[in-house]
């Protein structure tokens, strides 16, 4: 049988796991539970191809657990109830150590399935690890996720994925029948999109291409040998963020035809409709924003009507929205001022709220100034009237920019007209 180099290089120990130091090194929240033998159902959550079933094989392996694994994809509410007794009866053999049911892309379980799993998680009969690409806080029913403790595991950086290469070409056996030498490493890198995984397979496929003895690996050889075939939408992972990103872009460049093209390529590949509605609401506010408010309120309509209606209707509101969207009038400039803000808040630290706008709920508060000298606005002509509601470090900043587009345009001249030279409109 012919094993994967990912397969055959995957860590089976915390010491050869490369990058999440946060969770496996020396004071690793992961490194911990498993020293102290006590380890409580959790939720892994990060992109593809950051070693989430590889944790889960670790913690298994290291104590010593009886191990079930499950696929949200192909797995129903009967696997997952045989597969609990079938953990039980081993839960009697090992009193203090109950058996790990790891399922991977839990996300994709329905309500029922997951209510299937919470008596056996709230008796422990299981210790439960769920790995995720997305965030469990939506994809998760509350009941499990209270249960649960979620550790986020970061993309692979630069440095992680080059020494993964350099780790797989020293430590593999087949690997090692060559002389291989990383000449440059960038084209490997883009086309894996930091997946792990994907980039193990790139390698594997570059050196059984090579019938020399010495493979010398550079950013052309990698574009001329590795053929991206796109034609199928792989949910699992694989092309997931490929596609979805090829969306976005497509709604945030104005192009309603390519926009259509990757939906229908996501509806055909069986993409959770949730997901794809998810994604629409989160770009009509960020690219979207002030410059069409109706954006917003449709992309929450069809979040709404897509979950309630499911395929394959569902796919024709998509669509609606879909180029409603990228037709639309684009502004980042909401996205942008939080941004920045947020960096000043970072810079700055909890600077004083002003007297006058602060609450003076009781009669010291009062005798301390604080509301007074708060202008009431609607009190004043125009419901306005000039009045520091910045703390006095940060007086006359501006954050809020508003874009180049209509309705923009016109909020500009009104702020301007209502704060003069005071913020930079």
């Amino acid at each position: 049988m012919n094993i994967p180099l990912a397969e055959r290089i995957r860590p089976k120990a915390l010491e050869d796991y490369i990058s999440q130091q946060h969770l496996v090194g020396p004071k690793g929240s992961l490194t911990q539970h498993l020293k102290q033998g006590l380890i409580p159902s959790l939720l892994l959550w990060g992109p593809p191809g950051t070693g989430k079933t590889t944790l889960a094989n670790i913690i298994a392996h290291t104590s010593e657990r009886p191990f079930y694994k499950l696929s949200a994809i192909n797995s129903g509410v009967k696997d997952i109830r045989e597969v609990i007794e079938r953990a039980k009866k081993d839960d009697g053999l090992f009193t203090t150590k109950n058996p790990i049911l790891f399922i991977d892309e839990i996300h994709r379980f329905s309500k029922s399935q997951q209510d299937s799993l919470l008596e056996a998680v709230e008796k422990g009969w299981v210790t439960l690890i769920g790995a995720t690409t997305e965030n469990p806080s939506f994809e998760v029913i509350p009941a499990l996720l209270s249960r649960c403790q979620v550790y986020v595991l970061n993309a692979f950086s630069r440095i992680d994925l080059e020494a993964l290469l350099e780790r797989a070409i020293i430590t593999d056996a087949q690997l090692r029948q060559k002389k291989i030498k990383l000449s440059e490493t960038e084209a490997m890198l883009r086309i894996s999109g930091g997946d792990a995984r994907k980039l193990l397979n790139i390698l594997e496929l570059i050196v059984a291409s090579e019938s020399g003895k010495t493979v010398t690996i550079t950013n052309e050889m990698v574009m001329s040998k590795v053929q991206q075939n796109t034609v199928l939408y792989d949910k699992t992972g694989e092309q997931h963020y490929d596609i979805i990103s090829a969306f976005i872009k497509s709604i945030r460049g104005s192009d309603p035809n390519a926009a259509v093209y990757w939906l229908a390529r996501m509806i055909e590949g069986g993409e959770d409709v949730s997901f794809i509605a998810r994604r629409l609401l989160i770009l009509a506010s960020e690219d979207i924003g002030i410059a069409n408010p109706t954006a917003l309120v449709l992309a929450n309509n069809t979040f709404q009507a897509v979950n309630v209606i499911g395929y394959p209707e569902s796919r024709i509101i998509l669509s609606q929205c879909a180029i409603y969207l990228a037709t639309s009038a684009k502004s980042n400039a909401s996205y942008q001022a939080i941004n920045i803000a947020q960096q000043t808040v970072k810079q700055t630290g909890d600077l004083s709220v002003p007297l006058s706008i602060r609450n003076a709920p009781t009669k010291l508060m009062k005798e301390l100034g604080y509301g007074e000298d708060y202008k009431y606005a609607h009190n004043y002509d125009g419901n306005f009237t000039r009045h520091e509601f910045l703390p006095k470090e940060l007086s006359n900043t501006t954050f809020y920019t508003p874009g180049k587009n209509k309705r923009e345009n016109a909020l500009k001249e009104y702020l301007k007209s209502l704060w003069g030279d005071k913020y930079d409109f």
